[in-house]
């Protein structure tokens, strides 16, 4: 196939060395010309491209080299059908980027009579108001102060329509429960780290596919919420780019630091900002002394750097003196669960409230690998008066967890729940907490449980914290395909007192729970003495 100038122009000002590329964008050109320039049946669209192009820079700003290259992409289109090869679009890079005003070019011109398709809708979706309006706003602007633009669209403050194709433009709001999908032509994602789960993408998209040439455009900088829809998305873009998926209709365009260590040098910086690259903008030129001065007071300021690391450099990074593992480390208990059937194992439980969650567990050792199968409870109650920034229903539906609908979280459904576990696997000896131990203590010894409770559980936590830190940094954790206890695990605070004594405590205390990890702790506590391992680990010997 012929590529595009501008597709040629960008790889080769990164091959001649004026621009760096991270391993994402190398991966990228890799995968683009093994599986993508390679065929004949592809063709770029030069006439949408140089138009679109055009339109951008004659209304809204001057269009930078990785701007030019995103947008030929758009219109990437099959010779036989003439349909779109990508219909996804994930355009991912640092704060201050040019997401947005790439976005607000792109969406006007496919409103407008160039791009030639009638009624071809376009819906700009953020978690809230204020971010879906901004592009729409920038659109807004730029149509009212131009009278030429106002003679071709009907400005409203809900909607902009292209008089001539008659496609409207409008800002909607993530929220699945009450937006059903529409006609749009294009839906466009922004602040998608927000999303917990694919259940407001899935909706919102459904109505794609009644106006040719159908696209999504997903864009934002990494965030916090881990496990949720973003982390799942990277995972497909990284399978693109790996090659193991050559037919896909996904196009990643993720710019990010490597490794943390980069930034230290300033000129790394464009590997996760490529509005840092020369020759730079006066835009950009302004925001690179922001960032700087911004990484300057991190100096000052250390509690900065993870805000720092996560916005400005897209590479979300993990304060190892406040969590318990790595991203990479935690992601790594991601191992199946063997079959343990009969196989002597330590009960665990954290149970330090009952109107909220209740965590039960059972943990296993094979040579030095501790396996950990769990299970949690949640009340109604609970999730009705707060608002989990997590998945909860669909933990549910993969069996993870169980929500009970009653004042207060029945002691039966822990005794059940060990009885049934006890069936299977060779469970004698429970350990937990001794906080609220007297609630559960009788029902579970008349059971025929031997209880073990911990009179000092942060004496526990200092003295389990070297071995718990090894085990996650040599990936000798297994959780199974448990988000809900990665979770947990991403929740846990690591608080470091003047003698150096380690304490596991909340991040956040109503919505960020731990209790799935406290549990593994307690049962840790007793795992070697009732695993009958062969190396001597004390700890339980000691009198608290």
């Amino acid at each position: 196939m012929m590529v595009h100038k501008y597709v040629n122009e960008y790889i080769r000002e990164y091959e001649d060395g004026k621009i760096l590329f991270n391993k994402e964008r190398i991966d990228l050109v890799s995968y683009l010309r093994k599986s993508v320039f390679s065929r004949e049946d592809l063709y770029f669209d030069e006439i949408q491209i140089d138009q679109c192009v055009r339109y951008i820079e004659k209304w809204f700003f001057p269009l930078q080299s990785f701007q030019k290259f995103i947008i030929c992409f758009l219109f990437l289109k099959r010779v036989d059908s003439d349909r779109l090869h990508y219909r996804k679009i994930l355009i991912m890079m640092g704060r201050g980027g040019g997401k947005n005003g790439l976005l607000s070019g792109i969406t006007n011109y496919l409103t407008s009579e160039l791009h030639g398709i009638d009624r071809y809708d376009v819906s700009i979706v953020a978690n809230s108001e204020e971010q879906a309006k901004t592009s729409f706003e920038e659109i807004y602007d730029v149509i009212d102060s131009n009278e030429q633009l106002k003679r071709s669209f009907d400005l409203r403050k809900v909607k902009i329509t292209n008089k001539s194709t008659r496609s409207i433009l409008r800002f909607r709001t993530s929220n699945a429960g009450t937006k059903d999908g529409g006609r749009e032509g294009v839906i466009c994602f922004d602040e998608i780290h927000r999303y917990l789960d694919a259940k407001t993408v899935n909706v919102l998209k459904s109505g794609l596919g009644k106006v040719k040439h159908p696209r999504e455009i997903y864009i934002g900088t990494d965030g916090y919420v881990r496990e949720g829809f973003l982390d799942n998305f990277k995972e497909q873009a990284n399978a693109v780019l790996r090659g193991d998926n050559p037919e896909s209709n996904l196009f990643p365009f993720l710019c990010k630091l490597d490794n943390p260590e980069q930034v230290n040098d300033h000129h790394n910086w464009e590997l996760a900002n490529p509005m840092f690259c020369s020759p730079i903008s006066e835009y950009a030129e302004n925001l690179y002394e922001t960032v700087k001065e911004e990484f300057v007071y991190l100096e000052e300021d250390p509690s900065g750097k993870e805000e720092f690391m996560t916005k400005r450099m897209n590479l979300p990074e993990v304060d190892l003196e406040k969590s318990v593992a790595s991203i990479e480390e935690i992601k790594a208990t991601n191992k199946p669960i063997p079959d343990f059937r009969n196989k002597v194992c330590v009960g665990g439980l954290d149970f330090a409230s009952i109107r909220d969650f209740a965590a039960v567990g059972l943990l296993f050792k094979e040579g030095n690998e501790y396996i950990w199968k769990s299970h949690s409870f949640v009340r109604q109650g609970f999730l009705d008066s707060v608002k989990m920034k997590v998945p909860i229903n669909k933990w549910e539906d993969d069996g993870l967890l169980t929500i009970v609908d009653e004042p207060t979280i029945s002691i039966s459904h822990i005794v059940q729940w060990f009885v049934s576990m006890r069936e299977i696997y060779g469970l004698t000896t429970i350990v937990a907490d001794s906080f609220r131990l007297d609630l559960v203590k009788t029902a579970l010894e008349d059971e025929g449980f031997t209880l073990v409770y911990i009179r000092n559980p942060r004496a526990i936590h200092s003295l389990l914290a070297p071995r718990i830190e090894t085990m996650f940094a040599n990936k000798n954790v297994t959780f199974g395909d448990n988000q809900l206890m990665r979770w947990y695990v991403n929740n846990t605070l690591v608080a470091i007192d003047k003698f150096g004594n380690k304490t596991y405590l909340k991040k956040e205390e109503t919505r960020r729970k731990t209790d799935g990890f406290q549990a593994f702790i307690h049962a840790l506590f007793q795992a070697d003495n009732v695993l009958e391992q062969e190396e001597e680990f004390m700890l339980a010997d000691i009198n608290f």
